[in-house]
């Protein structure tokens, strides 16, 4: 890193959407994450990484939910019905998107031959990658909760962590070093939870380094390290936007494949009821180009693959050319190598931006001969001398830094929920049981908890899509949670196969240890 490097950063985390129904909203908003940004992210790595001439490099986050759902056999077993069922309507399209039904056709069976191929093992190729020291592997909070609002109870930050590092050793096999924190939020103190469940480094938003104490010299081109010892990485607003942002970036070209017009709103609804559909939805299937932002969904042009390729390839050169000198004016202003922390949503990369992987896979080709060097946020601190010792600054990655998009008058109401769950949780915990029953129920009130204090959720409900199921299950986990709890404390039997039920529901983190909530100092 003579010159300083670019570390890409990728948070792949989906909520525990589990569903035992086939054809539910759950289960395709698993599955079209599979076929459009896990499926092909492990091609562009794996592709990258047989190539002599290249030197992939990257960080990315798995969510221990998101883990869970790649691990679950049933799931595993349905999805290449779910992929049949997409190739069975393509011929249905308007023929005059020939060129790219043709193309979506080819990529789905490719990725489909590649998961039957690995056996269905996603997470073993992902482990695999971080042995030949190609990804670094970070973990994130359990469930995704908002650490900052689960606060008020401290046990319950340090179950979402130790949670979360006990449940990807236990599918990664080895235990996480990084952690990105769920919406990059971070408050005063939670360096000390994150030291307690192992955890030595972590990516902020900007702010969170540039309102450090004391300021850090380099801004957020090289790492802190708080006085509890955790290192933190802060986000280059440069090296994100021309990815980011669909108005003003990349995924917003003409070319590039559109998002919201999809086949499954153009087909007649009997061509749909063989999915068990009685009423158009998205299917995953999208066949238009962006033509123009402003333009009516009916007037969007068709996809053509071929030159949203060569698009791709001139947005990656342009990058890097971009990352190339900005490293170069750093250099000049500093005696430490500037790194560019570059993080985004995985999903973005295939999901919302089609052509993501393609970019990446472009990135990793033409990096040599633009003079760019990518890196794993683990190798910076390997190389690293002392960190300048900087106190992080409360933040998220929301609007401004701030906390309101996860607390605001959509959703305010499930923090005190979560407060007296918590409490409820911690005295449980932290006075024991004294039967093997208890035990068990404690333990899946453990998983009902962690489940309710996702914060998909919360940002459902601020986003205002699919609110009712937000809701629905902000409220199914807690009742759970309460009914899990009165059980213990009264010793009343429960409904006649309702824990079996549960578990069949819920069935996630199996080495999950109530004592990670008894009380602090207890």
């Amino acid at each position: 890193m003579s010159q300083g490097a670019v570390a890409l950063v990728l948070h792949a985390h989906l909520p525990y959407v589990r569903s035992a129904q086939p054809g539910s909203l759950e289960e395709d908003w698993f599955f079209q994450a599979l076929i459009e940004c896990y499926l092909p992210l492990l091609e562009c790595l794996e592709d990258a990484a047989a190539d002599p001439n290249r030197s992939p490099k990257i960080t990315i986050g798995l969510s221990p939910t998101l883990l869970s759902l790649l691990s679950d056999a049933d799931l595993k077993r349905r999805f290449p019905a779910w992929i049949q069922s997409r190739l069975d309507l393509l011929p249905k399209a308007d023929p005059r998107l020939r060129d790219a039904v043709d193309h979506l056709t080819i990529t789905m069976q490719r990725h489909l031959q590649a998961w039957k191929a690995c056996d269905a093992d996603l997470i073993g190729r992902f482990a695999a990658l971080q042995r030949r020291e190609v990804v670094d592997l970070l973990t994130c909070g359990a469930t995704h909760g908002y650490l900052p609002l689960l606060r008020q109870h401290p046990e319950a930050v340090r179950g979402q962590l130790r949670t979360a590092v006990r449940e990807h050793q236990r599918l990664i096999g080895e235990r996480p070093l990084g952690i990105w924190l769920p919406e990059c939020a971070y408050y005063e103190g939670l360096d000390q939870w994150m030291r307690d469940a192992g955890l030595r480094y972590a990516v902020l938003d900007g702010h969170g380094l540039l309102h450090a104490r004391p300021r850090p010299r380099y801004g957020v081109y090289a790492p802190i390290c708080s006085r509890n010892g955790v290192a933190f990485f802060g986000r280059d607003s440069e090296a994100t936007l021309p990815v980011w942002s669909a108005r003003d970036g990349y995924p917003g070209h003409p070319s590039y494949r559109e998002f919201h017009r999809d086949l499954g709103w153009d087909l007649p609804v009997e061509d749909l009821q063989p999915l068990g559909l009685d009423q158009p939805r998205p299917l995953g299937l999208k066949l238009h180009a962006v033509t123009n932002q402003s333009a009516p969904l009916e007037a969007k042009h068709p996809y053509s693959p071929q030159v949203a390729a060569e698009q791709v390839r001139l947005h990656a050169g342009h990058y890097l050319q971009e990352r190339r000198i900005q490293l170069e004016q750093l250099k000049q202003t500093m005696v430490a190598d500037p790194l560019l922390v570059a993080p985004f949503d995985a999903e973005l990369f295939g999901h919302w931006w089609f052509e993501g992987p393609a970019f990446l896979t472009e990135l990793f080709r033409q990096a040599p001969d633009q003079g760019v060097a990518f890196t794993r946020l683990r190798d910076v601190l390997n190389q690293a001398g002392q960190l300048q010792l900087c106190d992080p600054c409360p933040s998220s990655w929301g609007q401004g830094g701030f906390h309101n998009y996860w607390l605001n008058d959509t959703n305010a109401w499930i923090v005190p929920e979560w407060e007296r769950a918590s409490a409820a949780m911690v005295d449980r915990c932290s006075r024991g049981v004294g039967r093997e029953r208890d035990l068990e129920l404690l333990q899946q009130a453990a998983r009902e908890l962690l489940l309710a204090q996702s914060s998909d959720w919360s940002f459902i409900l601020r986003a205002g899509t699919t609110t009712e199921l937000a809701r629905e299950r902000v409220k199914r986990h807690l009742g759970r949670f309460w009914l899990l709890i009165k059980a213990i404390e009264t010793g009343d039997e429960l409904p006649d196969n309702w824990m079996k039920d549960v578990q069949q529901d819920d069935r996630l983190f199996p080495l999950i240890q109530p004592l990670d909530w008894a009380q602090v100092g207890s």
